[in-house]
């Protein structure tokens, strides 16, 4: 009478180890995938990051209006001569 269940018990048992088995090694297969994404990921985020680099403002002088008269205080001299040339753009608020 106890060999009749000796055999559904180890077919359980054999069921049960097969998909601990299973799942590991698919839980390893996709964090191996997502690994290779990740680092793919960041390999184009490297180049794209290079290449967008944007000119920051910065401060080289200030717009003074006295009456009628508008007059520009140099801070850095490296852009005389873009407004000698009137290479500048005005923005509105």
């Amino acid at each position: 009478m106890s060999f009749d269940l000796l055999i559904p018990f180890g077919i359980l048992i054999s069921l049960a180890i097969y998909l601990v088995y299973s799942r590991s090694r698919f839980e390893k297969d996709i964090v191996n995938l997502y690994e290779e994404k990740f680092e793919e990921w960041k390999q184009a985020n490297q180049d794209t990051k290079t290449e967008e680099k944007k000119a920051c403002k910065e401060l080289v002088g200030l717009v003074y209006k006295e009456e009628y008269k508008v007059s520009i205080e140099l801070l850095d001299n490296s852009v005389l001569d873009r407004i000698e040339r009137g290479k500048f753009s005005i923005k509105e608020k």
